[in-house]
């Protein structure tokens, strides 16, 4: 776990609701691993006070990218940002995606900002493995497709792709994969990653989930974000025991 000042590269939007900003990090990204997230200081003023946690998105050399929209103080502040303005990380964070083992098929599952994990998930994946990307959304502008493979797009309104949710659009593609060897790496809204979950453990796929909830410091100290075990055993902490966890450990 590092502290890093950071160096803001660029900052752009890739939709008229997500961001996408680009900071040099060199420590940081010598040691991350796809699914893990950092916990970004957006201010050197006490205002917000706490931390604010994103996923990894994407590595380039040095630098880190994270994908975000604006929904309140803290990220407000994070999309004024300018290029060669300092921001204060810490990371790596939590666990990452287990990419190891014998599979041929990756699908990715990703509803909303949930989508943010995956570019570089993509890019560490074995080269023999196959992969299909799911992409939800309420609307076509709550899309992110940013870097995906082979995208399969669903959307609440039917605005573009399917008229539905991502699991039911899974649902429906489900069929075509009957044979293949699976993997399923998921992160979105709880109720999408629940809904997922049920099928997961029905059907006996490896399914890995994402869990997004509030995370305040990062690491464990506060315990303000526990998920309970599903062995009845106590809880986890989403920051240190997650935030991946196969869907067969956890009660969403």
């Amino acid at each position: 776990m590092i502290i890093e000042k950071a160096r803001v590269i660029s900052l752009s939007k890739i939709s008229s609701n997500y961001h996408l900003i680009k900071v040099n990090s060199p420590v940081i990204a010598r040691e991350i691993k796809p699914g893990q997230f950092c916990n970004i200081k957006v201010s050197d003023t006490d205002f917000p006070l706490l931390r604010r946690p994103f996923s990894i998105c994407d590595v380039e050399n040095d630098n880190l990218i994270f994908v975000f929209d604006v929904h309140g103080e803290g990220t407000k502040i994070l999309a004024s940002k300018k290029p060669g303005d300092i921001i204060d990380i810490l990371g790596p964070l939590g666990n990452g995606f287990n990419i190891q083992g014998n599979y041929e098929l990756a699908i990715i599952i990703g509803g909303g900002i949930g989508t943010a994990p995956f570019p570089y998930l993509i890019k560490n994946l074995p080269a023999n493995v196959e992969i299909k990307s799911f992409v939800g959304g309420r609307t076509k502008e709550h899309l992110i497709k940013y870097n995906l493979q082979n995208i399969y797009i669903a959307t609440d309104d039917g605005s573009e792709g399917f008229h539905g949710n991502v699991v039911d659009l899974f649902i429906e593609e489900l069929k075509n994969f009957l044979t293949a060897n699976l993997r399923i790496f998921a992160c979105g809204p709880n109720p999408m990653l629940k809904s997922l979950q049920k099928i997961a453990i029905e059907k006996k796929y490896d399914c890995q989930l994402s869990v997004e909830c509030a995370m305040a410091c990062g690491f464990g100290i506060c315990q303000g974000c526990p998920i309970e075990k599903s062995n009845g055993d106590g809880y986890y902490l989403v920051c240190k025991d997650g935030p991946i966890f196969n869907a067969d450990m956890i009660i969403l």
